[in-house]
């Protein structure tokens, strides 16, 4: 069969960023003790791909036993964001990716699905040069898997006969939702019943031969 619609994750499958990411999380705990640092970075490592603010609220229910407000929520936001955003803007795109993206790019609508903030995604893509390869860059909210949906009815494509690209349990559970097919990169998809790769220089092959 032959895909109509690629969609791809944003961190660690277009950008290197996820340890950016990983070390902006362990600063923005900093202040609440050596095992909130040690059990947010945990939480994140496997909630890959989950909105940064639900990581945030999981963090004063689990350290403080509180819910977190509005104002705490929007603080840690911007916390987080002024500790890594340039360094998102900086940081090495995954080998692979800018071939697909030429590759792909005028042959079927290419959409970018994130757990990220919309707004700072489309900065940081911007920033990278990429923003262009793209039909549509969408970011949180919502969470990945109405997000990819809603992608999808944009593109007016049958999730069958969509691509989903992505390096998390996360993009993975989305997929399956959805029923898009799923290529996997990185170490936490290792060994999973679905095409996969250390980075995306074989993503071209094998969608050549769908």
């Amino acid at each position: 069969m032959a895909f109509s619609c690629l969609v791809l994750d944003c961190d660690g499958v277009i950008l290197e960023s996820v340890p950016v990411k990983t070390r902006a999380f362990a600063r923005v705990a900093e202040p609440f003790g050596a095992e909130a640092v040690d059990r947010l970075v945990m939480y994140h490592k496997i909630h890959g791909g989950v909105s940064r603010y639900t990581k945030f609220e999981w963090l004063y229910r689990e350290m403080l036993g509180r819910e977190i407000s509005r104002e705490e929520l929007a603080e840690l936001g911007r916390r987080y964001a002024d500790i890594a955003f340039e360094e998102l803007c900086r940081c090495e795109v995954v080998p692979g990716v800018v071939s697909v993206l030429t590759r792909w790019r005028g042959q079927v609508p290419i959409y970018v699905c994130s757990g990220a903030p919309h707004e700072e995604l489309q900065l940081v893509l911007e920033r990278h040069g990429l923003h262009r390869y793209f039909t549509g860059i969408y970011g949180s909210p919502p969470a990945k898997t109405a997000l990819l949906r809603d992608i999808l009815l944009r593109a007016g494509v049958e999730p069958a006969d969509a691509v989903m690209v992505g390096d998390s349990v996360t993009d993975l559970d989305a997929a399956e939702t959805v029923g898009t097919l799923f290529y996997g990169r990185g170490e936490e998809l290792k060994g999973g019943r679905f095409p996969w790769g250390e980075d995306l220089t074989g993503l071209n092959q094998w969608l050549e031969s769908l």
